[in-house]
């Protein structure tokens, strides 16, 4: 065998070495780097949260549809399996879920589940689906829209969030009411409750307008009265006080004259 062949039989012999090497590197990095992922939903489903009430007793909150991502629908699969009871709940979906929550408003011991979903409207761009389960049974709660007043300034993107069992709406205020609204860098708050199986709503502190119209509003009236009925008082005791001298010294002057009158008479 040739000193040349035993070069490149040599030769070849790094190479395969340095690609296993090289080979084996991003394997391993890869090994110790992975972080396990959330599995990617199938289609058609597109949004998937999982809400556990107690041990045993879940919900499934899922939308779907193919062909559209501006509408769809939406799915709630009950599992007691505490019972063995299941139960599925659907409905036609207007834009996309954003969130689903789980409370217990009105303190029953029957928990509502709620979804959130932006719909397609470029202002009032939000809808809440929401039901009440009672015995794997779903009672279907009609979620009331905003008054004139409530949504004044209003111009979509509300933050739900739960509260000491409330659902709580924030919402920031714009001035105007056209495409270039402009913010004002205030926030409205809302709070919901439960009864009757129907919503109630109150605002939580006061929003940008009826500060500012605090502010400009004029000092009450009773202050500036007071100031002047006793200014008048102190004039009018003023008055008084200096008439009551002015008698006094009169009444002292007609008593040193009768007297000198007195005494001159007596002299003579």
């Amino acid at each position: 065998m040739s000193s040349r062949l035993y070069f490149l039989i040599f030769f070849a012999s790094i190479l395969a070495a340095g690609c296993a090497q090289e080979s084996g590197k991003p394997a391993s990095t890869t090994a110790t780097s992975t972080i396990p992922q959330k599995p990617a939903l199938m289609e058609p489903f597109r949004y998937h949260k999982l809400i556990e009430v107690s041990p045993g007793d879940d919900f499934d909150i899922l939308s779907w549809g193919r062909g559209s991502t501006e509408t769809g629908s939406f799915e709630i699969l009950h599992s007691d399996s505490v019972n063995m009871k299941y139960t599925t709940i659907t409905g036609d979906l207007d834009g996309s879920i954003v969130d689903a929550f789980n409370t217990d408003m009105d303190m029953d011991g029957n928990p509502e589940i709620l979804i959130q979903a932006k719909t397609t409207d470029s202002v009032y761009n939000t809808a809440i689906y929401a039901f009440e389960f009672s015995n794997s049974k779903a009672n279907k709660l009609d979620f009331p829209k905003l008054t004139s007043s409530q949504k004044k300034g209003y111009r979509g993107n509300d933050y739900f969030y739960i509260q000491d069992g409330n659902l709580m709406r924030q919402f920031a205020i714009y001035e105007g009411s056209s495409n270039n609204a402009k913010p004002t860098g205030q926030k409205r708050l809302f709070q919901y409750g439960l009864r009757d199986n129907e919503f109630t709503i109150k605002q939580i502190g006061k929003d940008s307008t009826e500060t500012k119209q605090t502010a400009a509003a004029p000092p009450p009236v009773k202050t500036s009265t007071g100031e002047k009925h006793n200014s008048s008082k102190s004039s009018q005791k003023g008055k008084h006080t200096s008439s009551k001298k002015k008698k006094h010294k009169e009444e002292e002057h007609k008593s040193t004259s009768h007297k000198k009158k007195k005494k001159h008479h007596h002299s003579d």
